[in-house]
């Protein structure tokens, strides 16, 4: 059949199956006929059976720290169960340290490190220049601080930028912050933080009209009213988008803003690989490594400010269970390391989020995300035999959940010729449903890739299957950005508490403007009511390694990592 082409047999055997049954569902449809969505207990035993999260390999528990006890994903525990940087122990004379073995092995290296001598001054330190560090720092900046963004890579490089579908906010009439509220808890299971959700819903019009203000273009109609669809787990049309490319666009509008302001200055390739903490027990700063280090420039640097943001991101590059993931190349939960080890309490991280529709063929493209928008509008979630087996918006854990039952169980998935399983999206049925040319004009970013690939997606459809695409939880935060140490805020993917167990699509771009603002805000006003940190070092660091050389982890298990390291497989090796 015309489209099929670059699919080898029997891939291309199924996705006739599925063309052969695509006018029986479009004309189901046109009488108002779906397949019924889950019933709660359905949706539960799917997920304890078919989630990789309930796997009995996938989480342990913490052995040290101020979460000790809770389960979190394996790999994530060796991680914040980790030693500073080498680079950091050789700019703070570790090599002076007593031997291993001793009752305080790290002491002579707490003491050298205390105090630590700045290289840069500054009112608010945002670590992290994606969408939830710069909206911070134009909120600092606009409070009057002076403001330095520092990020891993370049600024704007971040798991923002690779948002599709869009932003929900409440503002039609048919809709209300009451009933975001809703779906919000129930998506995350209940165990959400209410004070962070009512925050999150309650400020989303006002942010929707502020990024339109800075020149955020949002799909509309010709009459300028906003155009909203349906993502997983809502029961109102609420999601705002800029076709396809909705985080890039917000970041594109976000950064230009923050350049437009004099006191807001941005080092590009220094993450920061340690906190600092002064006499009081409040954040002081950071200790920055240098990715690029030039003959001019010190390997480490050393920042003294009155006030930290952390929005470092998300964690998916850790490549949970050996998962292909969506996120941008940096997102390695340093945030969540650095916050660990100063103590700071963790939330929510038993379960993270598999985007249901990640690509598996071709595999150059396996990674990559077909975005919810696409079930929005009408495309199907099919299995081998071109037969639907879920309801395409469900909450995305039970989607995922539903997707694997239906590759493993079932037997129905697609195996591509590397071995990867799938189900195949049915794109094509979208531009059946709403006319020719609702593809090319809703999902400009997509068709454009595929084409440039001989792939027509009005012809073809896409197999998928869960990709690791989100860090449910994160650094448990009030609803000002505050954290538990005086000093320290954090703002998006790197904190907790907003989506509980399973985050809705749409509330990230949501939650890193909305409390972005709060915690830049919040941190601009600590900053200009308290004096500078009184000799900031890194002694918050000595009882959490003492513990780590209790648990007898090893010493070469270090932390931040930084940039993931990639075998012949195409995973971490």
């Amino acid at each position: 059949m015309e489209g099929l082409k670059h699919f080898p047999e029997p891939l291309r055997e199924s996705a006739r199956l599925v063309a052969k049954s695509r006018d029986s569902r479009l004309a189901a449809l046109r009488r108002g006929e779906s397949y019924p969505p889950l019933s709660l207990s359905d949706r539960r035993a799917w997920l304890e059976e078919f989630h990789p999260d309930y796997r009995a390999d996938s989480c342990r528990p913490l052995t040290i720290g101020p979460n000790k006890g809770d389960l979190v994903p394996c790999e994530l525990a060796d991680l914040l169960e980790s030693w500073p940087r080498h680079a950091v122990a050789r700019h703070f004379a570790l090599s002076r340290r007593s031997p291993v073995g001793a009752d305080s092995p790290y002491h002579a290296f707490t003491q050298a490190a205390k105090p630590a001598k700045a290289d840069l001054v500054t009112d608010v330190l945002v670590i992290g220049g994606g969408g939830a560090g710069t909206t911070a720092a134009i909120a600092a900046a606009e409070a009057g601080a002076n403001v330095l963004i520092v990020t891993k890579l370049r600024h704007g490089d971040s798991n923002t930028i690779m948002a599709e579908g869009g932003m929900q906010v409440a503002d039609q009439e048919a809709d209300s912050p009451v009933q975001h509220y809703l779906d919000t808890m129930g998506g995350g299971h209940f165990i959400n933080d209410p004070d962070l959700v009512e925050t999150l819903v309650s400020e989303g019009p006002r942010v929707l009209r502020w990024l339109e203000e800075m020149g955020v273009l949002f799909d509309k109609y010709p009459t300028g009213r906003m155009k909203v669809r349906h993502g997983g787990g809502t029961s109102r049309r609420r999601l705002h988008a800029s076709g396809d490319v909705t985080g890039l666009e917000l970041m594109r509008v976000l950064r230009d803003h923050a350049e437009s302001y004099p006191n807001i200055k941005v080092l590009n390739f220094h993450p920061a690989v340690e906190l600092l903490t002064d006499d009081h027990g409040r954040a002081a700063g950071a200790v920055l490594e240098h990715l690029v280090t030039g003959e001019r420039l010190p390997t480490i640097q050393v920042v003294h400010a009155r006030a930290v943001i952390l929005a470092t991101g998300g964690f998916g590059r850790l490549h949970f269970k050996k998962f292909p993931t969506s996120n941008h190349y940096g997102a390695m939960a340093d945030g969540l390391a650095l916050a660990y080890r100063a103590g700071v309490p963790l939330r929510d991280l038993r379960y993270c989020q598999y985007h249901p529709t990640g690509i598996v063929y071709p595999d150059r493209k396996i990674g990559l995300l077909l975005t919810e928008k696409f079930r929005g509008w009408g495309a199907q979630l099919l299995n081998y035999h071109g037969e639907e087996f879920v309801f395409g918006l469900e909450p995305r854990d039970v989607t995922s959940a539903a997707i694997i039952r239906e590759c493993t169980e079932m037997g129905n998935g697609v195996t591509t010729p590397s071995g990867r399983a799938g189900v195949w999206l049915d794109i094509p049925l979208i531009d059946l449903l709403h006319g020719r040319g609702t593809i090319e004009r809703e999902f400009p970013g997509r068709f454009r890739e595929f084409m440039g690939k001989g792939i027509d997606l009005r012809l073809a459809p896409v197999l998928t299957f869960p990709t690791l695409h989100y860090q449910n939880g994160g650094i448990a935060i009030q609803s000002d950005g505050g954290t538990d140490m005086p000093g320290l805020y954090a703002a998006g993917e790197v904190t907790g508490g907003v989506h509980g167990d399973n985050r809705l699509m749409g509330n990230a771009l949501l939650e890193i403007l909305v409390f972005g603002l709060r915690a830049g805000g919040s941190a601009a006003r600590f900053a200009q009511s308290t004096g500078p940190g009184s000799n900031p070092g890194v002694l918050h660091l000595e009882g959490f390694m003492e513990a780590l050389q209790g648990s007898g982890v090893a010493h070469h298990r270090t932390s931040p990592r930084l940039l993931p390291s990639y075998g012949k497989s195409g995973l971490p090796a």
